[in-house]
This record gives C-alpha cells, sequence and structure tokens, in this order.
C-alpha cells in the first residue's frame, strides 16, 4: 500500500481505539462486534460522510482479518461489521471540445514564451494524454520518458510501476518545456525532476493542484475540479473513442477492472443525455 494509505488507515484504528470504552481498549480480545457497530452509528449520527466511514470501517476489518490470522483473537468480530452504503458518484469529466479549447488557450500563454506557462501546458497535455495521477507526475524524472516511444514510467500505488503512451501533443509541449523552459530557471545540475518551480525545486502535488484547478474551476458544472479531473476525462475519452476496458485499466493502473468499470457508467449516462436531447421519440 501507499504511505499516504497506511497513514490514513494507521489514524482511522486510532480513531476507532480512542472511541472504546477506555476497560476495552487496552484489551484486544475483549472487543466486540457490538463495540465496533457502536463506532459506525457514532459516526453516521455525527454526520460524517458515508466514505469516510467507509474507509475507516475498511480500515477496522483489515486490522481484525489480520488480528484473526495471526491467532492474536480467537475470531474476526469485524467480519459482519457493514459500513453505509456509499451513495452514486459519477466523477466530473470535461467534454472533448472544451478540453481542446483549454489547450489552444494554454499554448497560446506558452507563446508569450514565460517558461512557466510553458511548463502548465505540459503538465495539461500530459495528464490529459495519459491519464496518469498528480502523485504519479511530480515523481518522474527526465530518465523517466522515451523520447522515441512516446511512453513514460510512472510509479502508482503501492509502487507498482507500469508504462504508459502519450501523443503528440505532448511529446511537443514536454519537449518545448525540456529544452526552451526548464533550462532557464535555476536548477541544480543534479535535479532529475522533470517538472520543477520557479525556483528550480521539485513540483509539489499542491502546485499542479493549482495549475489545474485555476482553470477548471471557472468551468461550468459540479463537482471535484482538481488533477484527478484530467484522469477521469482521459478515460472517459478513450472508452468513448472506442478503447476496450482492459486497455484502459492498464493505463489507469487499476489492480481491478471494476475500479475501471465506474468510466463505463459515465460513457452511458452521456449517452443517455444524448439520446434523450436527440430522438424525437425519446
Amino acid at each position: 500500500m501507499s504511505v499516504h494509505t497506511l497513514r490514513a488507515y494507521r489514524g482511522d484504528l486510532d480513531l476507532f481505539v480512542n472511541a472504546l470504552p477506555s476497560a476495552e481498549a487496552t484489551d484486544l480480545a475483549g472487543i466486540t462486534l457490538e463495540h465496533c457497530r457502536a463506532w459506525v452509528w457514532g459516526m453516521s449520527t455525527a454526520g460524517t460522510s458515508a466514505r469516510t466511514i467507509a474507509r475507516r470501517v475498511s480500515a477496522v476489518k483489515s486490522f481484525f482479518r489480520w488480528a484473526h490470522a495471526r491467532g492474536d483473537v480467537a475470531a474476526d468480530v469485524s467480519h459482519r461489521l457493514v459500513a453505509p452504503k456509499l451513495p452514486a458518484h459519477l466523477p466530473r469529466v470535461v467534454s472533448a471540445s472544451v478540453m481542446t479549447d483549454v489547450l489552444e488557450t494554454l499554448e497560446s500563454r506558452a507563446n508569450e514564451g514565460d517558461p512557466i506557462a510553458i511548463r502548465d501546458l505540459a503538465i495539461w497535455e500530459l495528464l490529459y494524454a495519459s491519464a496518469i495521477r498528480v502523485s504519479e507526475l511530480v515523481g518522474i524524472s527526465l530518465d523517466d520518458i522515451d523520447w522515441r516511444d512516446d511512453t513514460v514510467r510512472v510509479f502508482g500505488k503501492g509502487a507498482k510501476e507500469r508504462i504508459v503512451p502519450f501523443g503528440g501533443p505532448a511529446h511537443r509541449a514536454l519537449e518545448r518545456w525540456r529544452d526552451d523552459a526548464r533550462t532557464t530557471l535555476a536548477i541544480s545540475p543534479l535535479e532529475r525532476r522533470l517538472f520543477v518551480g520557479a525556483r528550480g525545486k521539485p513540483l509539489t502535488t499542491r502546485t499542479v493542484y493549482r495549475v489545474v484547478s485555476d482553470i477548471i474551476g471557472e468551468m461550468p458544472g459540479a463537482g471535484p475540479k482538481g488533477p484527478h479531473t484530467l484522469r477521469h476525462s482521459a478515460a472517459t475519452h478513450l472508452l468513448d473513442g472506442g478503447a476496450d476496458l482492459r486497455s484502459v485499466q492498464e493505463i489507469l493502473g487499476h489492480a481491478s477492472v471494476g475500479t475501471t468499470q465506474i468510466y463505463t457508467h459515465v460513457s452511458a449516462e452521456r449517452l443517455k443525455a444524448a439520446y434523450e436531447t436527440a430522438h424525437p421519440r425519446a
């Protein structure tokens, strides 16, 4: 698991332990299913979101499953613990035409010669072309890009490595950033990260979020406005264009094809909307 997942699970377990009656908190064998259910009920009544509760329940269930496998407890008391059902949620998707308009605007800004504008165009082009995560993007080094094959090596969740393709526009934007803009910044000769900030330091996920959200936040529509929106959009556009689900799964780096299937629902919703708009008997 990734460092972020481990940190979140540890925090979830701390919350669980702190919610237990003090007498039982020091005795693992004394924890019962009723304690677990009371904890979930307490979060629900406190207004905690269903998604947060689901993650916390997952952490506790994983912990007890592990403890039972080790022989630390006689039975997995969380086996029948159920989290609230998550509400149906489809990710925000930017249409292909709007994406084209945005990229053309960014290219116009880059043509003015500002190194940061050139960098931002390269970030947008690569995120949309490859559907990689923002955490994967900031970790890319100069050596991770194969300029001949137009592929980039990234390390996803759990440090899993994969090779992802990108297209001609992204290639040109990245090459322009590498050759014409990156070299003008005060970068240490030892710095191998592809993307850096104005002061030559490796780019952070927070900066990339701002680069994307400043533009998406101005677009109509509800839902997230960060870099993940470009990942959602790329996956949806791939499926709309005829890519098979397994190929999209590989590109996204999903461990299960079930995670990728949400994008088929997004495509189906768009198809339904188009049908209802255009068909006289809809």
